[in-house]
């Protein structure tokens, strides 16, 4: 059990069932009344983040959530697999669980997969991604002196920004978290 005066960042907590993580804490002490928590948490299975004030006093129980690196091994409809690189099992998971993930993920790639109390919740890429052009348009020479983009389609169908200089074939390095073209390989 937790009691919200030991609140920190990044920690995870059950409440009425669900978990939630702690994306900012502050101790509030006013000058007449109790002191509280300020806090701002994030439901990790919905997303929705709510604010909240809590009694320093009040117990919460810690929530649990297992972290562990599988591959991906394919898609089969609206179901994706992956494997659990350990005991070689296979997990298949729903779209809507995998949709954030899955534009920066080929074949093959080692992912990480959150679960709370033995059920799979959220998939995460890795922060950074190798991906080939699989379509563009040729840049037009002497256009470079601006710093412009073009959109380019990557081999898993994604499409990111790219400078002008890029040509259909090309690795480029990806960042995951934020879509965002880092550099050709």
């Amino acid at each position: 059990m937790l009691s919200a005066g030991e609140f920190r960042k990044g920690q995870t907590i059950e409440i009425d069932g669900q978990v939630w993580v702690i994306v900012d804490f502050q101790h509030v002490k006013p000058g007449k009344g109790a002191a509280f928590v300020r806090t701002k948490i994030k439901n990790v299975v919905q997303g929705n983040v709510l604010e909240r004030t809590f009694n320093p006093t009040e117990r919460y129980p810690r929530a649990h959530v297992e972290t562990k690196t599988m591959e991906y091994l394919y898609n089969d409809g609206g179901l994706y697999y992956f494997m659990d690189k350990e005991t070689y099992e296979q997990l298949p998971l729903n779209e809507d669980l995998v949709a954030d993930a899955m534009p920066y993920v080929k074949e093959n790639t080692d992912v990480e997969v959150k679960f709370f109390k033995g059920q799979a919740f959220s998939v995460e890429a890795p922060n950074f991604v190798e991906l080939a052009v699989a379509q563009t348009d040729p840049g037009v020479k002497g256009d470079t002196a601006t710093g412009a983009t073009k959109p380019a389609t990557l081999e898993t169908g994604a499409v990111v920004a790219v400078p002008l200089f890029v040509n259909e074939g090309d690795v480029l390095r990806i960042d995951t978290r934020t879509g965002e073209y880092m550099s050709r390989v």
